[in-house]
């Protein structure tokens, strides 16, 4: 039997130990703390999944594929992990990134729909776009209970086989190669055929790569009733850099920017919002939601991006055996089930990684994620 350790019991790591599990691997699951602690980027309250990725074909299909999964491991545990409200992204110009996006999801066959502006209040109850050239409507998005996606696979992990490590796992160097396809964990030294790093805002500090880690404030409003009930999409403006969606668990309207934030260390950063963010979303909501821009926050999160220079994802062999998978840049989570399957084909050589994947030198770019800054 093929085995294989998997560092890193976020939404990547434990999809992939899932997935390898149940198609005949032995899979060992490393993870310091729990799966969905807050430390992870994984356990935000929620995350959008949308197809729309201006014009890139790969994360589109991506992304339709992975929408499927999603919806088969609700079914599959019982709950809905995924609610599909849609989601409305908000067009400054003609010709700009929403006009890609809406060319690549017609011509792959992905529902969506151009809107004027002023059809904005068939979906939320108070609507500025007279700034706006047109609204993309996507159906078939919505929103992921993050959290709780990543700790129900990991659980489905579990019950499939994994065994769960609890430790800090650290690299161990080769004679031949750079490193082993060992992990050491305090005194223990753990072996298998494949060893796959997916530890998320922590890789960069065991591997010399491109990736940056950022602070990043999630907020939620205590908003009207209205705003809360089911049915109201998710929003995005991609150029002004902020996105939401409505209330998901009863913690309140989600709206907060996209933006970079400053550099973060994950294990040991002070969890604390910064009041300079809640105010630029503030005056955000005032501009496109005037009813609620003076909402109180009801709740609030420190999560953090894993940032490469271009956005891309990295799936690399840094020896032979030894992989990392990382840089999720804020756009990954909601691919997680495909990319799983993905990453299961190239361990198994059925299949190589895309090179833009690879540890090369790479031109800054956020196109993937988003396009502008705050008003």
């Amino acid at each position: 039997m093929k085995s294989v350790i998997v560092v890193g019991a976020g939404i990547w790591g434990s999809s992939l130990a899932l997935r390898l599990a149940e198609t005949g691997w032995r899979v060992t699951l490393v993870e310091q703390h729990k799966p969905g602690h807050v430390r992870q980027a994984s356990a935000g309250e929620t995350r959008l999944l949308r197809c729309a990725h201006g014009a890139d074909t790969w994360y589109t299909e991506l992304a339709w594929k992975a929408r499927d999964g999603w919806r088969r491991l609700g079914e599959r545990v019982g709950e809905e992990l995924y609610h599909e409200e849609g989601t409305v992204w908000f067009a400054g110009t003609p010709d700009g990134w929403e006009n890609a996006s809406a060319a690549v999801l017609g011509g792959l066959g992905i529902p969506c729909e151009r809107l004027d502006p002023s059809e904005g209040g068939r979906f939320f109850p108070d609507f500025k776009g007279d700034d706006l050239s047109f609204l993309l409507w996507e159906p078939k998005a919505g929103v992921i209970r993050a959290r709780r996606a990543t700790q129900v696979t990991a659980q489905l992990a579990a019950a499939a086989g994994v065994e769960i490590v609890r430790g800090r796992a650290a690299v161990v160097p080769g004679d031949d190669w750079p490193y082993e396809r060992t992990v050491r964990i305090g005194g223990d030294v753990l072996r298998a055929d494949q060893v796959v790093w997916a530890c998320g805002a922590w890789l960069g500090a065991l591997f010399e790569i491109p990736l940056t880690v950022t602070k990043q404030d999630t907020l939620h409003f205590a908003v009207p009733a209205e705003w809360t009930t089911p049915g109201t999409p998710a929003w995005v403006d991609y150029n002004a850099s902020v996105y939401g969606h409505g209330d998901v668990d009863g913690v309140g309207m989600k709206a907060t920017s996209d933006l970079e934030g400053r550099l973060y260390e994950p294990e040991y950063g002070v969890r604390t919002i910064d009041e300079s963010g809640v105010e630029e979303v503030r005056d955000y909501l005032g501009r496109r939601f005037p009813a609620v821009a003076a909402a109180p926050v009801l709740f609030s999160q420190v999560c953090q991006y894993a940032l490469t220079p271009d956005a891309e994802w990295i799936i690399s062999s840094v020896s032979p055996g030894v992989w990392l998978l990382g840089g999720d840049s804020g756009h990954g989570f909601k691919h997680a089930p495909a990319l799983a399957e993905y990453v299961a084909d190239i361990l198994d050589g059925r299949q190589e990684p895309e090179p833009r994947f690879g540890l090369h030198d790479r031109m800054p770019s956020r196109g993937l994620r988003t396009g502008g800054r705050l008003w």
